[in-house]
């Protein structure tokens, strides 16, 4: 995946999150969170727990937005050296 495919990709992705949390819609807003991990190379995307109802939306959006942006930084980084 070239760096503007991934710009482009992030950017729809975190307008989706940003439009679903503004919303209250947690939900969706963790599938979104779940499509961004799953975007990453292997060796970058985290190991998330399964959401078991959804009372523990709001804690795993809490605990795994900044760890996703994070990685996504390290892969955009990675993209721009290549």
């Amino acid at each position: 995946m070239s760096l503007q495919e991934f710009d482009g990709l992030v950017e729809r992705m975190q307008l989706a999150f940003d439009y679903a949390a503004n919303l209250g819609q947690y939900i969706e807003a963790a599938k979104v969170l779940y499509q961004m991990n799953d975007q990453l190379p292997d060796d970058l995307q985290l190991s998330l727990e399964e959401l078991e109802n959804e009372s523990m939306v709001r804690q795993f959006i809490s605990q795994y937005q900044p760890k996703i942006r994070s990685a996504i930084v390290e892969y955009r980084q990675r993209l721009m050296n290549f």
